[in-house]
């Protein structure tokens, strides 16, 4: 049984949906130590992937999600000629501006290269008339943010995110050494497959630093970044000025998504971009759980049932004498408490100057990763 067997209080029919054990950091199994990367390192995945394009070899199964601004839809289907369970975007092209024909494009391109197990390997693409088809390998839980609708809307336990962000951030750091920048790290784009293993999606706003054989410090590359993403993105990729931004701007999403994954709710998502830019820029500090950027909703002023997270165990309690967060200074239905690593390792990410945020290299070795790690059997 795997860990999110033991964390989801009702479980999910996946046990016949596994593939074949893979190679590479799982939810339930890591390292304390990141080993170092290779560039383009081998991948299993890639190697005995689908790579038929003909689409009488595809059942479309059931449409398990929309993506890519509703441009996307996403389907489980399986691969006839095998009866392996793939995941399969279809995107019709016809619908998409030039800006996001160029995206997805740049998108695919890069993803080509990438042999990461912490990062979405894309099996087979191909075109069906005006429909472009992305086969990819199936993600027996889906996305982080799925796992907080259906079983941690009252947000997880530390253990789980902490397994889920050290996956995350493994694959951001492979991308950050190739010289790209990710720019929608959010819990959406977190999958997690039925064997635990987590790897990074959402490719399409992905942004080079190699141009012309050489690596720049920062971009000033602004699409029309769509107004679902924003609340994740970090205040100088927000302000668009001639400073520009860099990798950094990935790590402050980081922050933004573990207060996400703290809370089951997405902070700054019922601001207007204006306000939302101006707390960036000039709001105190932030911590996990802070009212102040979370969404208002009588929902969310409850008692508490308990004292005791969603899922299994009880949440890791500060020690007194430490950061500790005032009742008052909360809207979530349980007064949930995180240890000072915790605190730690999110206020590292939302530093407002991008220079004081860690790489996603050292972040790997903060010592929120460092704790003990439990193996559900």
């Amino acid at each position: 049984m795997s860990l999110l067997d033991c964390f989801c209080t009702s479980r999910t029919q996946v046990e016949s949906l596994r593939s074949e054990k893979q190679s590479g950091s799982s939810i339930h199994q890591y390292p304390v130590d990141e080993p170092p990367l290779c560039r383009f390192p081998p991948s299993a995945r890639a190697s005995e992937g689908i790579h038929s394009t003909h689409v009488s070899h595809y059942e479309l199964q059931v449409e398990i999600g929309r993506g890519f601004d509703n441009l996307t839809s996403v389907h489980l289907a399986r691969h006839t000629p095998t009866g392996t369970l793939v995941t399969i975007k279809i995107t019709n092209l016809e619908n998409c501006t030039e800006e996001r024909l160029k995206a997805l494009q740049k998108g695919l391109i890069l993803s080509h290269f990438f042999r990461h197990p912490n990062i979405t390997t894309y099996w087979t693409v191909f075109t069906v008339g005006s429909w472009l088809w992305v086969i990819s390998p199936f993600m027996a839980y889906g996305s982080a943010r799925h796992l907080l609708k259906t079983y941690f809307p009252e947000g997880m336990s530390e253990t789980l995110i902490r397994n889920i962000l050290f996956g995350a951030v493994r694959g951001l750091n492979y991308l950050h050494q190739n010289g790209c920048i990710h720019r929608s790290i959010k819990a959406s784009h977190i999958l997690i497959s039925g064997d635990g293993l987590v790897t990074l999606s959402g490719l399409s706003h992905l942004h080079s630093l190699i141009k012309h054989g050489q690596r720049h410090r920062a971009v000033f590359d602004f699409p029309q970044f769509s107004t679902s993403v924003q609340p994740w993105l970090s205040p100088e990729l927000l302000r668009q000025d001639l400073h520009g931004y860099n990798v950094k701007s990935d790590i402050y999403s980081v922050g933004i998504t573990a207060c996400e994954l703290a809370s089951g709710q997405v902070p700054f998502q019922d601001m207007h971009r204006t306000q939302m830019l101006l707390q960036k820029l000039k709001g105190p500090p932030y911590s996990p759980l802070d009212v102040s950027i979370f969404p208002q909703s009588d929902s969310r002023m409850r008692s508490s049932r308990s004292g005791v997270d969603s899922g299994i165990g009880e949440s890791v309690l500060v020690s007194s004498g430490t950061h500790t967060v005032n009742s008052d200074r909360l809207h979530t239905p349980a007064s949930k408490t995180f240890s000072p690593a915790f605190f730690s390792l999110v206020q590292l990410c939302l530093q407002q100057d991008p220079e004081k945020r860690p790489s996603a290299s050292s972040l790997l070795s903060h010592v929120f990763f460092k704790q003990p790690y439990f193996e559900f059997l």
